[in-house]
């Protein structure tokens, strides 16, 4: 069995989000839908068999290219395509070589039925990140494939529709994606904070962290990815934020988690006796697949 945690580019509209969840789950096990409208984003969390999950893969993204409409999107979140990521993701390390395997024949079939143009990142793309593919949005992405500085994969498209962007397909291990917002509306400050705790700004490493405007609550938010949680428990990651929040006079008002957390996360905060808000039994992957 494999996750996968695909994003997609819309966050406001429920009838739209229902049916590309329902797209997403035809094969496999939905466990989780999180929607943001201020990032204009919704997150959803599969797991199945690796040719039930790679079919379902498809049938979702199919669904929400046919509902997403690029060019009238203004979420804060930085992306490239209606579905802009579509990570494939071992339960278990020694899997790693199934996810490749399913993240490789999902580019082929996203490529060849769907005419989307596919780039590869993570396991299966030389290591590189979805920020690599994103940096100056999709119109730099464009001018990037067409100067020839960036490819698609083998035998995809080499045009970009500005209606449905591009898919950026991957395999990689757990992570953990959670945002904290703060009691201000000076997103320099967030700014800041991000660059503190990030690992490419000298702060914790597997951490990646932006900071952003959020115009529905007229606060500001740090959100992180912590792709390394041997290096960065989620629970140390918070509190680093919380001090380097409180060393600028802001007040932490609440932290989110954005889709699952493996059991061992929540262990480790009980453990150092750390409450992470937004982070519960009910947010547990092991759980919701056995419930399932």
């Amino acid at each position: 069995m494999l996750e996968a945690v695909p994003n997609v580019s819309e966050g406001r509209d429920p009838a739209a989000i229902e049916a590309i969840g329902r797209a997403f789950g035809s094969r496999a096990r939905l466990l989780d839908v999180h929607a943001d409208p201020d990032h204009h984003r919704s997150v959803f969390t599969l797991v199945g068999e690796e040719e039930d999950l790679v079919e379902s893969l498809l049938q979702g993204t199919a669904r929400a290219l046919e509902r997403v409409d690029l060019r009238r999107h203004d979420g804060v979140h930085p992306r490239v395509g209606a579905v802009d990521v579509v990570p494939l993701v071992p339960l278990r390390p020694e899997h790693m070589q199934l996810a490749k395997r399913a993240a490789l024949a999902l580019a082929d079939r996203i490529g060849e039925e769907l005419a989307v143009p596919v780039f590869l990142y993570g396991e299966v793309g030389a290591g590189r990140r979805p920020a690599f593919f994103r940096r100056g949005g999709l119109a730099e992405l464009t001018r990037r494939l067409d100067q020839g500085e960036v490819e698609t994969a083998a035998g995809r498209p080499q045009q970009v529709d500005p209606r449905s962007g591009a898919v950026l397909v991957g395999a990689r291990p757990l992570l953990v994606a959670y945002n904290v917002d703060l009691a201000t509306d000076d997103v320099a400050v967030a700014r800041e904070i991000a660059a503190a705790v990030r690992e490419s700004g000298g702060g914790m490493s597997g951490v990646q962290a932006i900071g952003l405007r959020l115009p529905g609550s007229g606060r500001v938010q740090v959100s992180m990815n912590v792709i390394d949680l041997a290096r960065a428990p989620l629970h140390e990651v918070y509190v680093r934020v919380l001090g380097e929040a409180e060393g600028r006079r802001v007040k932490p008002v609440g932290g989110e988690l954005v889709g699952l957390v493996p059991e061992s996360v929540l262990a480790a905060a009980r453990a150092a006796g750390v409450e992470v808000p937004g982070v519960d039994e009910s947010r547990v992957l092991e759980r919701l697949i056995q419930s399932a």
